[in-house]
């Protein structure tokens, strides 16, 4: 007879990397659940109860996930990060000296501020909701690093020292380089890196240089691909690269801008309230005392900036080398998509600080599992991604059953298709 019938495979390809990353020194069975879950069924804590139970046999309760939640803030969430970093290490052959850094919004469907969740600027356009603010540090690659959460009104710019401060005091490094967006550019943070003997590669805001930088780099004969360095101190150098794709790309969005603009001319909706620097508004100007009209002056400055693109930098990489590591940005712009839409980490259902920073750590060591997983998936010529790799672990079930005449109790894994054996060939599983 039949005792139980559960899904193993989770277990079988996630729990093993879990293991080889070295996470199951911290002894919590429900740390192990928790981070699991997160990457196979991401939903509330009170329905991964019920997925616990009823997919996994797994007996818990919500008032039992919440205290391990304050125990992994209180006690565990310096391990865990110290945990990833070391396997981290391992696998660039414990070289680090470039590190990535960025900051997102999440949003909570509340609309009473606290001292944490505050209303503030949305990268994911609801303002109108209080929000923290997430700032992630990862390495080549994208592995994580270290991660720290903000008030939601926190300017995102003031968030990059101390996350990098405390991740080199930490692991006590000595010479990093620092990549991070336009977003992140201030004269306040260039003079504390420098000032903190970091180098650092960041992207410019061209447009807002000194005139005569301005005018040096609309004077460059640049073609297609080609770049030049403009010396803007002792320290620090500005890179300017053009590309006609980005030139396109510009002039489209542009466009597209000035028609929606356009519309709301023609519905009598924009008042010169709405004459201001945010957006493509920039290109709006009041026509006599009580019309909005398009600057064509504006639109057509704005068109000479059109492929161009700066990078700040106080390190002697060359123009090339300075260009690449800054790409390399769109792979912690992948993690926070990631954490957004496979891990779900929103919504956050918790209200405690400390509940939320736990629920954010549960997140981090599954986005580091998730990463291990799509280099081993690489490593090993695999056909499929992570997400397809997954999906196809959580339809492995395995049987627990009596045999009806020695009453002996046995279990089997179930592998019925040729998904799920290449995949377990592939692990060795």
């Amino acid at each position: 007879s039949i005792e139980q019938i559960k899904i193993v495979g989770i277990e079988m390809l996630l729990g093993k990397l879990f293991d080889e990353i070295g996470f199951s020194v911290i002894r919590d069975q429900l740390f192990r659940k928790l981070v699991l879950a997160r990457l196979c069924y991401p939903v509330s804590k009170l329905k991964t109860v019920d997925y616990l139970r009823r997919y996994e046999g797994y007996e818990t309760n919500e008032t039992a996930i919440y205290r391990y939640l304050d125990k992994l803030h209180s006690k565990q969430k310096r391990a865990v990060q110290q945990i990833s970093y070391a396997h981290t290490l391992q696998i660039l052959n414990h070289n680090i000296q470039i590190v990535f850094y960025d900051v997102t919004t999440l949003y909570f469907e509340i609309q009473q501020e606290d001292d944490l969740r505050e209303t503030g600027y949305s990268k994911e356009g609801k303002h109108q909701n209080p929000q923290i603010l997430l700032g992630l540090l990862v390495s080549t690659d994208g592995y994580p690093l270290a991660y720290e959460i903000y008030k939601g009104k926190k300017f995102e710019g003031d968030t990059l020292l101390p996350v990098i401060n405390l991740f080199r005091r930490t692991y006590q490094l000595k010479n990093v380089i620092v990549v991070a967006d336009a977003g992140l550019l201030s004269n306040k943070n260039i003079t504390s890196l420098q000032s903190s003997n970091y180098q650092y590669i960041l992207g410019g805001r061209i447009k807002n240089e000194t005139q005569a930088i301005k005018e040096q780099i609309l004077a460059l004969p640049l073609k297609d691909g080609e770049s030049q360095v403009i010396i803007k101190s002792e320290q620090t150098k500005l890179i300017i690269n053009y590309s006609q794709a980005r030139a396109k790309k510009d002039k489209h969005n542009r466009q597209k801008g000035i028609v929606k603009l356009e519309k709301q001319i023609k519905t009598g909706k924009l008042t010169k309230t709405q004459i201001n620097n945010k957006g493509y508004n920039k290109f709006l100007k009041m026509d006599g005392h009580l019309a909005v009209a398009l600057d064509k002056t504006k639109i057509e400055s704005d068109e000479k900036w059109d492929g161009l693109k700066g990078y700040i930098t106080n390190t002697t990489l060359s123009k090339e080398e300075v260009m690449d590591n800054y790409n390399h940005l769109w792979k912690i712009e992948k993690a926070f998509r990631i954490a957004k839409t496979d891990l779900k980490v929103r919504p956050i259902y918790h209200f405690a600080k400390r509940r939320i920073e736990a629920h954010i750590c549960i997140a981090f060591v599954a986005y580091k599992i998730y990463k291990e997983l799509e280099r081993q998936l690489k490593i090993r010529q695999a056909h499929f991604s992570p997400e397809k790799a997954i999906e196809i672990a959580k339809t492995i079930y395995g049987i627990k059953a009596t045999k009806p005449k020695s009453k002996e109790i046995f279990e089997k894994t179930l592998i019925l298709n040729d998904e799920q054996r290449a995949l377990t060939e592939l692990f060795e599983l």
